[in-house]
């Protein structure tokens, strides 16, 4: 029987799930943008005397849908108009910097990581990549003891504003930027442990919580973020294939990127917390989708079903190591693998380490 301490455990993250439901209609999430995140993607062109109603029709928002300082903006069309933008403009960086980053550039980003020997090594390379395409922000990554640290500093002013939108926007757009990739490329969402953030607080402040960490905050003198340590020594999971398929329809798919509020990954995952042995056939009908549907929707929110049930997994796995006394093997069974091996070996490319040692670790 599992021990009382591991009953606790699975109890935890059980009684977080709630029944799962996604809207059958093809428009059905729920995830929304504030409009402040609007203004910001758009500041650069208005900047540039561009006409930005025409930007918004595009993306298939109503300029007046905005005029309210509440209003929100459906995730799915934000991305589009994130695409509209930076192609409109031949712009990856909309307009915000001196030089534009021409077409290409995040591309060119995302294949430079491809074949780091860890995130880490990932991150170093595109930190090197962004100094010889953006002059005025510098990017730098360090490790202490268990924190890392994403550091975004002014080498030369965006704005001479510290709260002018256009800057705000800068350093929101490149930390989701670099912080989405790199949880795409481990294959599981980075936690941010906590930001700070060089402005005051915008108006949409309140939506970085789902975005980044609900841990921020502001006035500082540049953006640092910081994260478990361990997470530079991940494995990059992913290969050509995986990026092929993931630039398809970028670069506006890194607004969607492991946000806490994706509709169809939170509903998977409240699902399997229930019935974590279920197929994705099963979890479709479950949810009233066809298999194909859901496959799109978490395409479209930047994951799938592997992984997300692979998320949870890793979750419950970690928490019944640091938490019971339970073996490995008994773990392993618990979690749906056949052998212990495979769970082994599913663990170790989790975190880069066996099950026994993050528990000797955890334990220390």
């Amino acid at each position: 029987m599992p021990e009382p301490d591991a009953c606790r455990v699975n109890s935890a993250i059980m009684a977080r799930a709630r029944t799962p439901s996604v809207s059958p209609d093809s428009d059905g999430h729920r995830a929304t943008v504030a409009a402040g995140f609007v203004t910001g993607l758009l500041a650069g062109a208005a900047g540039r005397g561009l006409e930005t109603s025409g930007l918004l029709q595009a993306a298939g928002i109503a300029p007046e849908s905005l005029e309210r300082e509440e209003a929100r903006v459906p995730i799915a069309a934000y991305v589009a108009l994130y695409n509209v933008v930076a192609r409109e403009m031949g712009d990856e960086a909309f307009g915000l910097f001196a030089a534009p980053l021409r077409t290409g550039t995040f591309e060119f980003l995302c294949r430079g990581m491809l074949g780091s020997r860890d995130l880490g090594e990932a991150l170093e390379r595109a930190a090197r990549f962004l100094r010889l395409v953006l002059p005025e922000l510098r990017v730098a990554i360090e490790s202490e003891a268990t924190t890392a640290r994403l550091t975004i500093a002014e080498a030369r002013r965006v704005r001479r504003d510290a709260n002018d939108p256009a800057r705000v926007f800068a350093f929101e757009w490149l930390l989701r930027l670099l912080h989405g990739v790199a949880s795409w490329f481990a294959a599981r969402p980075i936690a941010l442990l906590d930001v700070e953030f060089p402005y005051a607080p915008p108006p949409h402040a309140a939506d970085y919580a789902s975005i980044y960490t609900a841990n921020a905050a502001f006035h500082k003198k540049s953006l640092v973020a910081r994260f478990d340590a361990a997470a530079l020594a991940l494995p990059v999971r992913r290969d050509q294939a995986d990026l092929d398929a993931f630039l398809e329809g970028g670069p506006g798919k890194i607004a969607m990127l492991y946000r806490r509020d994706r509709e169809a990954a939170r509903a998977v995952r409240e699902f399997l917390a229930h019935s974590l042995a279920a197929s994705l056939a099963e979890t479709a009908r479950a949810l009233g989708l066809s298999q194909r549907t859901l496959h799109r929707r978490l395409h479209e929110e930047g994951t799938s079903f592997r992984e997300v049930k692979d998320g949870l997994r890793r979750e419950i796995a970690m928490a019944r190591l640091e938490k019971s006394g339970a073996s490995v093997a008994d773990i392993a069974a618990e979690l749906g693998y056949s052998e212990p091996s495979a769970f082994f070996r599913a663990f170790q490319g989790w975190t880069g380490v066996a099950p026994s040692i993050h528990r000797k670790r955890s334990r220390a």
